[in-house]
């Protein structure tokens, strides 16, 4: 019998794609699914699709933030996630991060800089488009982070990165976390129980 699929399309940028890799691998490991990471430029997609981040799509909805903060809220209290923080320099750049993912995944260190990255992002609250700042946070997480960053400045990396970004826009994402199971879309953190019936069915 073939495993279940899901394929996670992923930007460092988003909080809620640090809340959904907290609850993720689990949901894979229940239901027997592979998992798979597919990084994808938030930013890029945007332009691609014509959306824009909450911040700026909802400014003049009456409710609409604060609502969307009282669910994460409520999310991360189900799942005991106490080490988020919203990030001081929200919003950063991911351009880099994301080339580094592209480049850790070629250099078998995938899961390690996914790890180290998020961390950085929505725990410690770092800088992470600063190099400087990039190349400690994985050198601490024993990581080559002056040999992730050369290699992020390579043009296959870069067409990579775009190739993903185009292809996930051509499937209907909008925006992350997006989630295919199978290759049915999902969008949102909040469908996670719906993959979970999907999965169980």
């Amino acid at each position: 019998m073939t495993r279940p699929l899901i394929e996670f399309l992923f930007d460092f940028g988003s909080p809620n794609a640090y809340l959904v890799w907290k609850v993720l691998p689990d949901l894979a490991r229940r239901h027997d699914a592979d998992l798979r990471v597919v990084p994808c430029l938030l930013g890029g997609l945007f332009k691609l699709t014509g959306n824009q981040g909450p911040m700026l799509a909802f400014a003049g909805v009456k409710g609409k933030l604060a609502y969307d903060r009282l669910e994460m809220q409520r999310f991360i209290a189900r799942h005991g996630l106490t080490r988020f923080a919203m990030n001081p320099h929200f919003p950063v750049n991911t351009l880099l991060m994301m080339r580094g993912l592209v480049v850790a995944r070629h250099m078998g260190v995938e899961a390690a800089y996914i790890e180290a990255g998020l961390a950085a992002m929505w725990e410690d609250g770092r800088k992470m488009d600063d190099p400087a700042v990039f190349v400690a946070t994985l050198d601490a997480a024993g990581l080559n982070g002056a040999a992730i960053l050369a290699a992020t400045q390579d043009p296959d990396v870069k067409a990579e990165l775009a190739a993903q970004t185009e292809t996930a826009a051509a499937r209907g994402a909008f925006g992350i976390p997006t989630l295919f199971v199978d290759g049915e879309i999902y969008f949102g953190k909040e469908r996670l129980s719906q993959i979970e019936e999907q999965l169980a069915g």
